[in-house]
C-alpha cells in the first residue's frame, strides 16, 4: 500500500465524518442512517491498510468521539419525546387524584359512548 492510498482512506473517512457531524447538528438523522454504511466500508478499509502515521487516526479519532457524543444527546432527545408522548397518553385515558389520606387513586377515563351533538 502507498502513502497515498492510505492518505486517501484518511481523506475519505474525514470527509463522512464531517457530514455527519453537519447531519446530527441539523437533526438529520436519515443522512446518519446513509452515511453509516460509507464509514463502516473505510473503516473496514483502513484496519486492511498498514498504516503510515498514527497522527491521522489520532484526528480522525476524536472525530468520532464528538459524533458519538452527539448521536447520544440526539437519542436522549428521542428519549425524553418518547416519554413525553407516552405520557400525554396517559393523560388522556386517565386521571390520577388524591384521596384525603393522600394516596393516589386512578381513574381511568375511557369513552364507552358516543357523545352526539344536537342542534
Amino acid at each position: 500500500m502507498t502513502h497515498e492510498e492510505f492518505q486517501d482512506v484518511i481523506d475519505a473517512l474525514d470527509d463522512v465524518l464531517e457530514s455527519e457531524r453537519t447531519a446530527l447538528l441539523e437533526g438529520n438523522l436519515d443522512e446518519v442512517g446513509r452515511l453509516l454504511e460509507r464509514k463502516e466500508q473505510l473503516i473496514d478499509t483502513l484496519s486492511n491498510l498498514e498504516m503510515a502515521s498514527l497522527a491521522p487516526l489520532e484526528d480522525l479519532n476524536s472525530k468520532v468521539k464528538r459524533n458519538q457524543a452527539l448521536l447520544d444527546h440526539a437519542l436522549e432527545g428521542i428519549r425524553t419525546v418518547a416519554r413525553r408522548l407516552a405520557a400525554m397518553r396517559r393523560v388522556r385515558s386517565s386521571l390520577d387524584t388524591y384521596d384525603e389520606k393522600g394516596a393516589r387513586q386512578t381513574i381511568d377515563i375511557t369513552p364507552e359512548g358516543v357523545l352526539e351533538k344536537r342542534a
